[in-house]
């Protein structure tokens, strides 16, 4: 899952270079954190969330076709 949103988060952002992306396991799934520039935190959200919400969503769905895992996806 974590090539997964660096790929996307590249393809978005102005400076695909400052893009960090880290994976962290818990008792209860993954959560994965994505560093942007701060410059590129508007591309990443998007307008109301729109593209953040839409990053989630394919993270997830992504996750639960693989191993019906809970995936939780941060934008730090």
């Amino acid at each position: 899952m974590k090539e997964l949103v660096e790929v996307i988060a590249k393809a978005l952002v102005d400076h695909p270079d400052e893009v960090v992306v880290n994976e962290k396991s818990d008792g209860k799934g993954t959560k994965i954190e994505l560093h942007v520039a701060p410059s590129d935190m508007g591309k990443v959200i998007g307008k109301q969330g729109r593209i953040a919400k839409a990053i989630r969503t394919v993270v997830k769905a992504a996750a639960s076709a693989k191993d019906d895992a809970y995936v939780d996806v941060d934008i730090i």
